[in-house]
C-alpha cells in the first residue's frame, strides 16, 4: 500500500496527498472526494479500498485517518451540479474542491482513476489506486463514511426511499420505490432510472 507513495519520495516529492471520490454510480445523493496527506513515516495495517471494508472497519478507520493525518479535504459537489455539469466533471470538481480544503499544499497528488483534475500541482493518475496506496485508500474511506453520512440524514427528510440501506445506489429496491413515489429533490434527473420517472 505504499508502493507509490515510496516510489514518489524517491524522485524527490515529500508531501504527497491522496484524492479519492466516492458516489459516482448512485442515483440519488451528491458525489464526495477526500484528499488525505500523512507524514512520511505514516503506516497504517489493514487499511484498503474502502469497498474492501466493513461500514464498521471503515467508521473506525475513518476516525483514525483523520487523527493521523497532517490535512485532509473534504470537496462535495450536489445534485443539481452533477445533472448540469455530468458525473465526471462533477467528481474532477469534488476532488479539486478537497485538496483546495488541504491545509498543507501538496507538491504531488495521487489520484485514483484515470483522469488528472484541475490543479497546478504535479499529478500521478493510478488505477485502482485505492487498493495500491495508502493515501488514496484513506481518501476512500474519508469520501465514502462522509457520503453515507449525508445519505442517512436524506432518509430522515425522505424516509419512503430508504436510503439509509442503499445509499443511493441502484439497487432492486432503490429503482422500485423510485417507480412507485417517483423521484424526489435529491434524485439525478439525468441518470437513467430516474430521467423517465421525470
Amino acid at each position: 500500500m505504499l508502493e507509490y507513495e515510496t516510489i514518489a519520495r524517491s524522485k524527490g516529492y515529500d508531501v504527497i496527498a491522496g484524492v479519492d471520490e466516492a458516489g459516482r454510480g448512485p442515483l440519488a445523493g451528491p458525489v464526495v472526494a477526500a484528499a488525505v496527506l500523512f507524514a512520511n513515516d505514516s503506516k497504517l495495517d489493514g487499511l484498503d479500498d474502502s469497498k474492501k471494508l466493513s461500514p464498521k472497519a471503515r467508521e473506525n478507520f475513518f476516525l483514525i485517518i483523520k487523527e493521523q493525518a497532517l490535512s485532509y479535504g473534504i470537496g462535495i459537489v450536489g445534485i443539481q451540479e452533477i445533472d448540469k455539469i455530468n458525473i465526471l466533471q462533477a467528481s474532477l470538481l469534488a476532488m479539486k474542491y478537497a485538496v483546495e480544503g488541504l491545509s498543507n499544499k501538496p507538491n504531488l497528488l495521487l489520484i485514483d482513476g484515470n483522469q488528472n483534475i484541475d490543479s497546478d500541482i504535479k499529478q500521478w493518475a493510478i488505477v485502482k489506486g485505492d487498493s495500491l496506496s495508502q493515501s488514496i485508500a484513506a481518501a476512500s474511506i474519508l469520501a465514502k463514511v462522509t457520503r453515507d453520512k449525508i445519505m442517512n440524514q436524506y432518509h430522515e427528510q425522505f424516509p419512503q426511499y430508504a436510503f439509509d440501506k442503499h445509499k443511493g445506489y441502484g439497487t432492486r429496491l432503490h429503482r422500485d420505490l423510485i417507480r412507485k413515489y417517483g423521484p424526489c429533490p435529491i434524485h439525478r434527473r439525468t441518470f437513467k432510472g430516474v430521467s423517465e420517472f421525470v
